[in-house]
């Protein structure tokens, strides 16, 4: 299984927050945020200090596939 956390990126634009600003909201680590932009595993207790600060489910962040799907 893979996992992709683009749905996170876009949340942040649409609510104008930047990584770092995410970050110390969430007070999560530097070396989680750089895991997630490799769309490498996190924590869920990871994820929902992300969810907190955005107001949102984790869902609205991030999505798991198989990792045979067809991207276009």
């Amino acid at each position: 299984m893979a996992r992709s956390y683009n749905k996170l990126w876009k949340l942040m634009i649409d609510k104008k927050i930047n990584k770092t600003q995410l970050r110390n909201a969430a007070k999560i680590s530097s070396n989680a945020m750089a895991k997630l932009g490799r769309d490498e595993p996190v924590s869920i207790s990871t994820l929902e200090k992300i969810c907190e600060v955005l107001k949102c489910d984790i869902g609205d962040i991030t999505e798991v596939y198989s990792e045979d799907r067809n991207d276009e």
